[in-house]
């Protein structure tokens, strides 16, 4: 470069004519870079297509690929341009100024690709799928903007970074007014993915904002949810740091899913059995697994308890391995409570949904051969059906 700086001086005479000569061959060596990187990135991607690793492809996607080819002149225009140029007239600073923001640019752009595919390359992994990172890397490409907004700032005031730290710090007060929620949001969003309390593809329930559904995304300043509705509810993240919401990632996780409903026994049918009511229970095979059944003092209620419990701990479709009861709760005006208290294998809402109906169709079915009856409230069929002498006594007009 330095023959050639001679011979222009040599030949050409006009300074601003050896200027724009030099400027044009700094200008072809970068464009002859540029194919050249496009070429070998076009060759490195025939590479990583033929292994059988997804890595690589989703490091060197076209993105990374495309920033590598635009780095590339910006280093060699770097790098002739102080050769080429005395650095005595103020044109030449300006121009030295231009060519490390380009530069600087360039870096940045390549930085902010490799976060991304880093990011891509989380989400295609299966062990690192289920943590909320997203709101990370954003935080991390947020930081290398300002990075680099901060040294170019410094590169064209000709001041140093610390002495544009400080100057930024002393609008700290006006700063964080304008980006309160986004730093809010920076913060919360750390939060949430250092202590794993939100992924995506979780159940999230915030009655506070009537939120149900599905976690679609886990950003740095929003949480947007898919609604059992099919209705997309938006929240920033600090709103799930300040108000309660319940997560039941743990249920899927377990295999188990709560069921726990109770049906209502009319207490004036609750008696002690008969021996032949036990022996026809018996011949049905309604007491099978029981153990010694005592005939003499069996309560109906008792014995349906405790065939109950022995046919949610023999469904195939309960989890046996988790909590499991029959249990009696207190009395009400509407009857006596029994409980069934348990846990289904399945965890999708569809197909819990089959298994607790066809449980509880079970139960409505099996009360009666226990000589019980549940309790419902009358409705007109029912008393329109009571005899004439009875509709008196209670007070209810009688048709002729």
């Amino acid at each position: 470069m330095e023959h050639l700086r001679e011979f222009l001086t040599e030949h050409l005479s006009w300074p601003l004519a050896r200027e724009i000569v030099l400027l044009a061959v700094i200008a072809a060596i970068a464009i002859v870079s540029y194919f050249i990187m496009n070429y070998v990135m076009r060759k490195v991607k025939e590479i990583v297509e033929d292994t059988e690793t997804k890595i690589d492809d989703i490091l060197l996607d076209t993105s990374m690929r495309k920033a590598l080819s635009c780095l590339v002149p910006a280093l060699i225009v770097n790098y002739f341009l102080p050769q080429l140029f005395d650095n005595s007239t103020s044109l030449h600073q300006w121009i030295k100024t231009l060519t490390s923001l380009y530069v600087l640019t360039a870096v940045i752009y390549v930085c902010i690709v490799l976060v991304k595919n880093l990011y891509h390359l989380m989400e295609d992994t299966e062990k690192t799928r289920r943590y909320a990172v997203k709101g990370i890397f954003q935080m991390v490409r947020l930081i290398i903007i300002c990075v680099g907004v901060i040294i170019g700032l410094s590169m064209i005031l000709g001041r140093e970074p610390t002495a544009i730290v400080t100057a930024i710090g002393a609008s700290a007060a006006v700063l964080m007014l304008v980006f309160k929620d986004t730093i809010l949001g920076l913060v919360a969003s750390v939060q949430l993915s250092a202590n794993n309390m939100l992924r995506k593809g979780d159940w999230l329930v915030c009655d506070s904002h009537g939120i149900n559904g599905t976690v679609t995304d886990v950003s740095l300043i929003t949480v947007k949810v898919l609604n059992w509705d099919n209705s997309i509810s938006t929240i920033p993240p600090y709103t799930l740091i300040t108000d309660s919401f319940r997560n039941y990632r743990n249920m899927r996780d377990m295999g188990g899913r709560r069921v726990e409903r109770s049906i209502l026994i009319d207490l004036n049918t609750v008696r002690f059995l008969e021996p032949d009511e036990i022996e026809r229970l018996r011949s049905r095979g309604r007491l099978d697994g029981l153990g010694e059944i005592d005939a003499r003092n069996m309560v109906n209620l008792h014995l349906l308890r405790l065939y109950l419990d022995n046919f949610i701990r023999h469904d195939q479709r309960v989890n046996s391995s988790m909590l499991f009861m029959v249990r009696q709760m207190q009395p009400t005006a509407q009857g006596l409570p029994v409980q069934l208290y348990f846990f289904t294998k399945v965890t999708a809402w569809r197909e819990f949904e089959q298994v607790q109906s066809d449980i509880f169709d079970h139960v409505y079915a099996i009360v009666n051969e226990f000589s019980l009856r549940m309790f419902q409230a009358p409705a007109g069929s029912d008393i329109s059906s009571l005899p004439a002498g009875r509709m008196q006594n209670v007070g209810l007009p009688v048709r002729d």
